[in-house]
């Protein structure tokens, strides 16, 4: 196969396990303040408004803002849901910032370090550049650049957002390829000429609720990242 120059990974769901880390984040904060709730459907509902709060500033109803704004906003539209009420600026401030501690699958470091043997390697995600960088220095993540949706200023599956990432490795699109566990953003990368990667992550929203298998046409269809490494490099 065909070594790739560069490769883009999308990185909730698949490079971190953001159910499981923000239900830990949620319950540390609020357990001790006196709230009992299940923290996993807090999670999921939080993660929810995550494509819609987007699809506000694709649309070009709302201007483009990071994503660590649109979480916030959010955390707030949810909190209601589960009765929580009275949180001071700091404990909103922190829960926000959960994101921003969210933990990798365990192949995601050591598969990104023989990744990084043969090609450049950046995030394309709808996260913001800070988050991007927390998340690396948490889970060593060694990335060449943060690239993504605060370079092209707006929010996967724009074609935009692909498409910089490529010019800012001086690369055309077909010496890249697309990372993710995800097969809309994997058939929208393709769109724009990218070649792609399918990651299975059977369990991102649950036991059993994940893409096992792209449902699109994909380059290569991996089990992890570390078999995308053995795939790329036989």
């Amino acid at each position: 196969m065909h070594i790739p120059s560069a490769l883009f990974f999308d990185v909730f769901g698949t490079l971190v396990n953001w159910r499981s880390s923000i239900a830990r984040e949620a319950r540390t904060i609020l357990d001790p303040l006196g709230y009992k709730l299940d923290w996993l459907a807090f999670a999921d509902a939080w993660r929810g408004e995550y494509q819609p709060a987007m699809e506000e500033i694709r649309s070009g109803r709302q201007a483009f803002c990071k994503l660590d704004v649109l979480h916030r906003r959010n955390l707030e539209k949810i909190l209601p849901r589960f009765k929580i009420s009275e949180l001071s600026d700091d404990a909103l401030a922190n829960l926000n910032r959960a994101w921003h501690r969210l933990d990798a699958w365990p192949d995601s470091a050591a598969g990104l370090a023989q990744l990084k043997r043969k090609c450049l390697l950046a995030p394309v995600s709808n996260g913001n550049i800070s988050l991007m960088v927390d998340l690396a220095r948490r889970n060593d993540f060694p990335w060449d650049a943060i690239l993504g949706s605060e370079v092209a200023g707006d929010f996967k599956p724009k074609p935009r957002v692909y498409l910089a990432a490529c010019e800012a490795f001086d690369l055309a699109p077909g010496d890249c390829m697309m990372v993710a566990a995800h097969s809309n953003d994997l058939a929208h990368a393709a769109k724009c000429g990218l070649r792609t990667v399918h990651i299975a992550r059977p369990n991102e929203h649950g036991p059993g609720r994940g893409e096992t298998a792209p449902t699109v046409p994909v380059d290569v269809a991996a089990a992890d990242l570390n078999d995308l490494a053995e795939k790329l490099t036989a």
